[in-house]
């Protein structure tokens, strides 16, 4: 496999903030806003027929964010911040938390305003604002995009041994398909609610080959060699999100309860191999940089060396040509031994 130093879009689904209004509080009738314009104890509501649209992301390394002409909304070029993350809770007892986006214009007006929600937002349900933290919301946003393992994942060693990735300690040798036996030089553990962005997928044994239940995040991105190409990618080695997969039956999203999550950092962004699945380790950017220790942020300072310079982004299959009935089950095949 080749390695590119191109840099991708990273895409997140968000409401419009006009979506969600105060039905109550002091400033009825306006939408949701940056934090300097909120007033605690507001209730809110999402507009019944609201929809979710893609917004599509670039970040230099300076961490500042800006529209990929590939997006839903916003103007192509135009700078977002990450302003603020807001607790609310719910009529029915329920804590969610939203991630408040601010697209400006070239002036640095605010032009737009986005809504991440970090948990599933019903529509005319009230939601009361009880908490707004400007601190934490890169935190928050990084650990979003953050490739995770769930709790009892078996990767294989060096030696072939399959080990749970809870008991993984810094320099243990791990198999990589790339380059053979490398060292783990960190491992993140964060525990959330399995809701939302933070809802696992589990890939049920078999459906790609795989022995035993694959269970990860989101947008964990799986490594799939196929003997035919039958998703009409132009290769055979493909990258796909988990989350582009799910059918509802061999690969399904499990929402309730929490969840443990796991990062394994490499000196370098390396596929390895979880319950026999080829899948990506934790890849640094200026995104995912917050979730790391401060003397491990620090090495990889100012550049990221074997993360920005060798990433697998030209493997990614596009979502489209994944719109398929059941991609998981074309994937299986086209990957048959």
């Amino acid at each position: 496999m080749s390695h590119s130093a191109s840099k991708p879009a990273q895409s997140i689904r968000v409401y419009q903030a006009l979506d969600f209004t105060v039905v109550n509080g002091a400033n009825l009738g306006d939408a949701i806003s940056f934090a300097d314009e909120l007033d605690l104890d507001d209730l809110y509501e999402l507009r019944r027929n609201a929809r979710t649209y893609r917004l599509s992301l670039v970040s230099d390394a300076a961490g500042h964010f800006t529209i990929h002409p590939e997006t839903d909304l916003g103007r192509d070029g135009a700078q977002v911040y990450l302003d603020s993350c807001l607790t609310l809770m719910s009529t029915n007892g329920q804590t969610t938390e939203l991630l408040m986006l601010v697209e400006v214009d070239g002036q640095n007006n605010v032009a737009d305003v986005y809504v991440l929600p970090l948990a599933p937002i019903t529509p005319r349900l009230g939601y009361a604002l009880v908490g707004i933290d400007r601190g934490i919301a890169r935190q928050k946003f990084a650990e979003v995009a953050c490739v995770s393992f769930t709790r009892g994942t078996h990767i294989t060693l060096a030696s072939g041994a399959q080990k749970p990735v809870e008991d993984l300690t810094a320099g243990d040798k791990i198999l990589t398909r790339d380059d053979g036996i490398q060292e783990l030089r960190w491992i993140g553990q964060s525990t959330a609610r399995a809701v939302g962005e933070f809802a696992p997928i589990r890939i049920r044994a078999g459906a790609l080959h795989n022995e035993n239940d694959l269970l990860v995040s989101p947008d964990h991105r799986l490594f799939i060699y196929q003997r035919s190409d039958k998703l009409g990618a132009g290769r055979s080695e493909v990258l796909v999100r988990a989350r582009h997969l799910v059918n509802g039956g061999s690969v399904v999203r499990e929402e309730g309860g929490f969840v443990d999550y796991f990062q394994l950092l490499f000196d370098e962004h390396q596929i390895i191999y979880a319950e026999g699945i080829a899948a990506e380790t934790l890849l640094v950017d200026t995104r995912t940089r917050e979730v790391l220790p401060q003397d491990i942020s620090n090495a990889l300072a100012p550049a990221l060396p074997g993360h920005e310079a060798r990433p697998y982004f030209d493997y990614e299959v596009n979502e489209a040509l994944l719109d398929h009935l059941d991609a998981a089950e074309l994937l299986r095949r086209a990957s048959t031994r």
